[in-house]
């Protein structure tokens, strides 16, 4: 990393037991030039913060050992529920770009 691409990445996931939307993340902070330490925060975290003006963007950690900005965390409403997703395409499934699970 270099610049700074967001206020946190988000770096995996954990889904629902029925695998239909993402329960909970872990997220980093985005020194710039480092990142923090992992957290666990919940989907609803995540929503609140982001309508506080917090960004998020995913990440993941290539074969050369750096972390590799994805794309832009944003909030779909559908069925008045709050999702987080990388793209608004209609569903609940969320889909933070195949981020790994934990």
């Amino acid at each position: 990393m270099a610049d700074k691409w967001a206020d946190y990445i988000i770096t995996a996931v954990r889904f629902n037991l029925a695998g239909t939307h993402i329960q909970a993340v872990q997220i980093r902070a985005d020194n710039g030039d480092t990142t923090g330490l992992a957290t666990e925060t919940t989907r609803a975290q995540i929503v609140t913060s982001l309508e506080a003006g917090t960004t998020f963007c995913t990440a993941t950690k290539g074969s050369d050992g750096n972390w590799h900005k994805g794309a832009t965390v944003k909030i779909v409403v559908l069925d008045n529920e709050k999702y987080i997703c990388t793209k608004a395409d209609g569903t609940k499934k969320d889909n933070l770009d195949n981020l790994p699970t934990f």
